[in-house]
C-alpha cells in the first residue's frame, strides 16, 4: 500500500502517515495537523506450474501483473486525537494468464479421451486460463492519546472482492470423430465484507511497542456464470453410448465433469474471507538518525473460510517476521531496507493450479527525500524470493513456483 513497506518492510511501529494502516493508535505521536499521502506500486510475477510425468516435462507459465496501482492516506492530528482514512488494495493476488492453461484441467480431458482409447497423437489442445482476484478496502480509524506514554484506536475497514475465472480447454479436430471434448468457462464473482479493528501503543523515550489486531472478515461472493459447458463431442458421446460398457463411461464422465464444474455454476456461493491479523512490532530509535523495527504478524488461516473449506487443509496459520532500519543520510535524504519470511502452513491438499502459495523471503530497499517542510518523495523496491512446492498427483508431480518483483513512488504532503 504505502511505500515506505517496500523499502523497510517492518512498518507496525510507525509514526508516519503509513501508521493509518499499519500502526493507527501510533498516529498519536504523529505529524500536527492534515497529512495526505499518494502511493503509486508496479507489481511483476510469475506463478508458474511444472507438470512432471513418465513422458517429461512441461511448464505451465502464469504470467501475473497488475496496473499501475494506487493507494491514497489521509489523517489529521490535533493535541490528543486523530482521524484517518486510507483507500487502497489490501487483498488478494491480482491477475493471472496461463496462455496453455492449466493442468488440472487439461489431463481432465486427456484422460477422459485417454480411457476410451484416444491417443494424444490423434488430437491437438487449444487451452487458455485466465483469473482475477483483488479485494479493494476503504479504511476509517479514531486515535486518543490515553496518558503521554499510551494511545489506543478503533477502526472499520469496508473490503470489496472482484473476481473472475475465464478459460477453455478444447480438443482439437479429429478426421473420423470431430470435436471430442470442451470444457469452457466464464464466472465473476463479486461479494462485501467488513473488517473491525483494534490497535495499542506504548512509546517512550526511545522505544516503541506497538500490537494490532484485525477481526476475521466475512466475504461471501455469488457466481455470475456467463458461460459454462463441459462435455464430449457428440459424436464420440453416440459412439459410446452404443455398448453398455460405454453408456457406464458415460456416465461416470458426467460425474467427474460435474464435481470440477459445481462451484462454478451460477448462483454459487463461495467464501473468501481474509483471516483475523495478529500484529506485534518494536521499534527503537537507536541515534536520532537511525531507526530499527522487529514485527511479527499471525494471520488466522485455518478460521478463514475459503471455497471448498480449504483452510482444513493448512497445518497452521500464516507467521511472518519482518525486520527493518532506516538511516537519514541528512536533513534531506533518508535510506532504508527491510526483510521477511512468510510461512503459510501448506500442505497438498490445499495447493491447486488456481490457488496455490509457495513460503518466501522478502527484500526491500530505497529512499525518501524531503523536497522541503511540507513535500517529501518516496521510491522502494523489493523482490520476493520462493520456494518451490512439489505436489503428487493422479496424472504426474506438479512443482509450484512463485517470483514477484514490485517497485513504487509516493509523495507524502503536510499541511
Amino acid at each position: 500500500l504505502y511505500i515506505a513497506f517496500e523499502r523497510m518492510m517492518a512498518r507496525g511501529a510507525t509514526f508516519d502517515i503509513d501508521a493509518i494502516y499499519s500502526n493507527p493508535a501510533g498516529l498519536a505521536w504523529g505529524y500536527e495537523g492534515w497529512q495526505l499521502s499518494i502511493n503509486f506500486q508496479k507489481p511483476w510475477q510469475y506463478r508458474d506450474i511444472l507438470l512432471t510425468t513418465s513422458d517429461g516435462s512441461h511448464l505451465y507459465r502464469g504470467k501475473a501483473s497488475a496496473p499501475i496501482v494506487p493507494a491514497l492516506f489521509a489523517s489529521y492530528k490535533h493535541d490528543r486525537w486523530a482521524v484517518s482514512t486510507m483507500i487502497g488494495i489490501v487483498g488478494s493476488g491480482g491477475f493471472v494468464e496461463y496462455e496453455e492453461g492449466v493442468p488440472m484441467f487439461n489431463m481432465l480431458l486427456a484422460g477422459m479421451l485417454g480411457n476410451n482409447g484416444i491417443t494424444p497423437d490423434t488430437y491437438t489442445i487449444d487451452s487458455e486460463m485466465k483469473g482475477k482476484q483483488y479485494i479493494y478496502g476503504g479504511q476509517l480509524n479514531f486515535t486518543y492519546k490515553i496518558t503521554d506514554f499510551l494511545s489506543a484506536a478503533v477502526g472499520m475497514r469496508a473490503n470489496y472482492y472482484d473476481g473472475y475465472y475465464r478459460g477453455h480447454v478444447i480438443a482439437g479436430q479429429h478426421a473420423a470423430l470431430g470435436d471430442l471434448a470442451s470444457l469452457q468457462l466464464d464466472v465473476d464473482q463479486r461479494g462485501w465484507g467488513f473488517t473491525p479493528l483494534v490497535s495499542v501503543n506504548f512509546h517512550k523515550g526511545p522505544f516503541t511497542l506497538a500490537a494490532r489486531y484485525e477481526f476475521r472478515t466475512k466475504i461471501n461472493t455469488e457466481n455470475k456464470t456467463n458461460v459454462l459447458n463441459a462435455d464430449l463431442g457428440p459424436n464420440i458421446k453416440a459412439m459410446m453410448a452404443a455398448t453398455p460398457e460405454g453408456q457406464a463411461k458415460l456416465q461416470a464422465i458426467a460425474g467427474t465433469l460435474n464435481t470440477y464444474t459445481a462451484p462454478y455454476q451460477d448462483g454459487v456461493e463461495t467464501r473468501y474471507d481474509m483471516p483475523a491479523l495478529l500484529s506485534i512490532a518494536a521499534g527503537y530509535e537507536i541515534t536520532p538518525q537511525l531507526r530499527a523495527t522487529l514485527e511479527y504478524h499471525w494471520f488466522d488461516d485455518t478460521n478463514a473460510k475459503m471455497a471448498n473449506n480449504r483452510q482444513e487443509e493448512l497445518r497452521h496459520g500464516t507467521h511472518e517476521v519482518l525486520c527493518g532500519v532506516e538511516y537519514d543520510i541528512n536533513d534531506k535524504f533518508t535510506v532504508s531496507a527491510g526483510a521477511q519470511h512468510t510461512d503459510y502452513g501448506l500442505s497438498d491438499n490445499y495447493q491447486v493450479n488456481t490457488s496455490f502459495a509457495c513460503d518466501s523471503w522478502s527484500i526491500g530497499l530505497g529512499g525518501a527525500w524531503k523536497i522541503n517542510e511540507k513535500i517529501r518523495l518516496n521510491a522502494g523496491y523489493f523482490i520476493s524470493l520462493y520456494s518451490d512446492y512439489d505436489k503428487q498427483t493422479s496424472y504426474g508431480k506438479e512443482t509450484y513456483s512463485r517470483t514477484n518483483n514490485v517497485i513504487g513512488v509516493g509523495v507524502d504532503f503536510k499541511f
